[in-house]
């Protein structure tokens, strides 16, 4: 490989490939553009450190603003301390976007090599080894700096910030802070914030055991400066320390609520009790602010009128998560009784049981739905492109075009959508009806194994053969949805054995009895989506073949991510074959995970119920934290396009 410019061949030669294929096409006889879009894929630091060094052609494109612009670092696991170093050197102040999220192998001296980036208004340095007089020395040289994201840990001091270092804080507008210990970190540097992202991430305990409290930030003698915000989001993780730190944020943002304030949301696991410094804030809210993004603790909106008082103005996300929000409230204060409401993008009503029903007191979990409240949410937000209604039994009654999948094939725009398994059944169990059999449908052609006579086969995987096509309403929901990318199908009773912003449930429930006639062949129709990339099943107690991950496997090339959980009789998993199949299919897959109970290609990576848990998870990078452990619905789980 060339190391230096006088070992290029010149700009008339022919790259050394060519000669062996002479007279026929070439990668570098692609226009420009062409090329452009393909380096486009390729890592920054091999475009710097190698393949800019092959000939001079790529040597001038390789170093082209639109792949020098913006540099991902984040999951380049391949991105080592000497690659990194030098594609700083060598592009460092054309870069004017940096994502390093999650370089957790970088030391904290080669992140400081960032401070040569001069040009950089975005830089996200999450999950990066940074101390404090390393941040405030990298922050020093940033002075165009408007976008940062950054953890605080333990042993953060505010107090070692450079004159400088503030001076670039005082500019930035947009910030994303992880705090592992009680802090403000950054934030009352910060007199410029229009969009603040807080996740809450502190153990309750230090490593020697001692009991952390969240009065540790009193003595800080700043505050932070909210008069310009106009967005605020707080994820917690499990905890109470989390609760008290947040409320420290909550109770400065109470004293004046900015005017600009257009997305308030907080995502806190479990209960969160209202303080008297939260229930001045969201009066102020009511008063003085018109929203279009809002998440709220279950506790704040459960039983209460402050969603009667809350004012609306074209919202593109609105979460209910968990929330007993009935379906008439829903409608009539939210959905403005149903009028156009062609700005909403995203809405996440996962766990809401009442919430497409009339009352949320009566409604039991074995009760039909009201359609009509499904279809005049279906007409009001009929641009919605992300839709979560799991964890919640939505059964539909009987009748033309009543069933819940009739209803949400007309939102024809979704790209994302999470459904209890007991949704998509056709009807209801009754007594009259002998059980169906769905997990026995034969396996396709190529898995090695012969149809059964007599029992349907699963339909053919390849475009133009015969096959039966089933007509399932849920067959004919997905055939309406072509350019669905993101399909959860979770079984209402689910619930994983380690959630990462969850509190823990030990005992798991059956599944629902109207999952009992999902199976196999539901799963095939998922083939239909070609463009699907991340698909999640789980709690199917019908799949015993696993025939339709076959089908899936052969015709959604673009599948990226995959999540299994609980699929067949519990103690047997017979599909294993049909899994191995599939994945013969799956050349894009880069994210497969297991639930750690099922025994099928399971990775145990610590017993979940031992003592010293909380110390091991101390340890596992977060990017690592939420890919392999966590199994949960992450369909319209934030707002659109959030951060980066």
């Amino acid at each position: 490989m060339a190391s230096s410019g006088e070992d290029l061949p010149s700009d008339g030669d022919s790259p050394p490939a060519a000669a062996a294929v002479a007279g026929s096409a070439h990668l570098l006889g692609f226009s420009d553009e062409i090329l452009l879009h393909i380096l486009s894929h390729v890592p920054s630091t091999d475009l710097v450190v190698n393949v800019r060094h092959t000939c001079r052609k790529l040597a001038e494109l390789c170093l082209d603003k639109s792949l020098t612009h913006t540099v991902l670092l984040q999951r380049d696991y391949e991105a080592g301390e000497d690659q990194v170093k030098q594609l700083v050197r060598e592009i460092g102040r054309e870069i004017q976007q940096l994502n390093m999220a999650g370089c957790y192998w970088l030391s904290g001296a080669t992140i400081e090599h960032v401070a040569r980036c001069r040009s950089l208004v975005k830089a996200d340095l999450s999950g990066c080894h940074l101390t404090s007089l390393r941040l405030s020395k990298v922050l020093s040289a940033l002075q165009r700096l408007r976008s940062l994201a950054i953890d605080v840990s333990p042993g953060f001091d505010a107090g070692q910030l450079s004159r400088e270092c503030k001076a670039t804080l005082s500019r930035v507008r947009e910030l994303r802070q992880t705090l592992f210990t009680p802090s403000y970190g950054v934030v009352p540097c910060c007199t410029s914030l229009e969009k603040l992202l807080l996740y809450f991430e502190i153990l309750d305990r230090t490593r020697e055991g001692a009991i952390l409290s969240g009065q540790l930030m009193v003595g800080q003698s700043n505050v932070p400066h909210y008069q310009n915000l106009r967005v605020f989001y707080a994820r917690l993780a499990p905890g109470y320390i989390n609760q008290e730190v947040v409320r420290l944020y909550l109770a400065v943002l109470s004293d004046r609520t900015p005017e600009n304030l257009h997305a308030f949301l907080i995502s806190v696991p479990g209960s969160f009790a209202e303080s008297g410094a939260t229930q001045n804030l969201l009066d102020s809210m009511a008063r003085n602010v018109v929203l279009d993004a809002l998440q709220l603790p279950k506790s704040w909106l459960s039983g209460s009128a402050l969603l009667q008082h809350m004012r609306f103005h074209n919202p593109f996300y609105l979460s209910f998560s968990r929330c007993t929000v009935s379906g008439s409230l829903l409608m009539q204060h939210i959905l403005n009784g149903g009028k156009d409401l062609r700005s909403l993008a995203s809405l996440n009503l996962s766990g809401c049981a009442h919430c497409l029903a009339p009352d949320s007191l009566l409604r039991r979990a074995e009760d039909d739905i009201d359609s009509g409240i499904l279809e005049m949410l279906v007409a009001a937000c009929r641009n919605l492109r992300h839709l979560n209604l799991s964890a919640a039994h939505h059964h539909s009654a009987e009748g033309p075009g009543r069933h819940l999948c009739q209803l949400l094939a007309r939102l024809g725009h979704l790209r994302s959508l999470s459904l209890p398994v007991c949704s998509v059944a056709d009807s209801a169990p009754r007594a009259d009806r002998k059980p169906a059999q769905p997990a026995m449908h034969a396996v396709p052609c190529g898995f090695g194994k012969k149809v059964r006579i007599g029992v349907q086969a699963c339909p053919s995987p390849f475009p133009g053969q015969a096959g039966p096509q089933p007509s399932s309403v849920f067959w004919s929901l997905l055939k309406s949805l072509p350019f669905l990318q993101r399909l959860e199908l979770i079984g209402s009773n689910f619930s994983s054995a380690m959630p990462r912003n969850e509190p823990a449930i030990r005992n798991s429930l059956p599944p629902c009895s109207r999952a009992q006639s999902v199976g196999d062949a539901e799963v095939a129709a998922i083939g239909q989506l070609a463009f699907l990339r991340h698909l999640t099943l789980a709690q199917l107690p019908s799949i015993l073949t696993g025939s339709g991950l076959v089908s899936i496997g052969l015709q959604c090339q673009q599948l990226q991510s995959l999540s299994l959980a609980n699929l067949g009789m519990m103690g047997k998993v017979v599909y294993m074959s049909a899994l191995s199949d599939m994945l013969k299919h799956c050349k894009r897959l880069k994210d497969l995970s297991f639930q750690a109970e099922r025994p099928a290609l399971n990775v145990v990576i610590f017993p979940l119920l031992h003592e010293g848990l909380a110390d091991v998870i101390r340890d596992v990078p977060m990017a690592h934290l939420d890919e392999i452990t966590l199994f949960k619905s992450r369909v319209a789980e934030e707002p659109p396009n959030l951060w980066w």
